[in-house]
């Protein structure tokens, strides 16, 4: 399973830790191991991995299978927009919204465009007679 995997295993070299950082974040990689000096340190840097393992001694297999995160982790560059399962996944959210008449007088009309934009009349004009009884 090993050779398989590091038949298509590629090395990039760059010039310093920042630009190591721009690489990770653009490759989004499942796994990441910062084998540097001080990965404290570089950690901030990291936007997009699945996991992240610090130093020699917290390698991917502790971390899968005893130290807590999860084997469930984004794929295939996907760590630019999803995260590793966890206790979260299980919850159940909602989006709380609240404007003020100053507020809603201030956003109602770009809201109003892209209702239309996007062939929403209705929305549209929802928006426009609430705008009208704010008045």
């Amino acid at each position: 399973m090993a050779s398989s995997a590091l038949q298509d295993a590629v090395a990039v070299v760059v010039p310093d830790l920042a630009a190591a950082a721009r690489v990770v974040n653009y490759l989004a990689p499942e796994h990441l191991q910062l084998m540097v000096e001080d990965p404290w340190r570089l950690l901030p840097y990291i936007k997009h991995a699945g996991s992240i393992f610090l130093g020699p001694y917290s390698p991917a297999a502790l971390a899968d299978y005893a130290a807590g995160p999860n084997h469930v982790l984004p794929t295939g560059r996907t760590a630019r927009f999803s995260s590793p399962l966890g206790v979260r996944d299980f919850l159940v959210a909602s989006n709380v919204m609240y404007c003020t008449r100053e507020a809603f007088r201030e956003l109602s009309p770009t809201a109003r465009e892209l209702a239309q934009a996007e062939g929403l009349l209705a929305h549209g004009a929802a928006l426009q007679a609430r705008e009208e009884e704010s008045r």
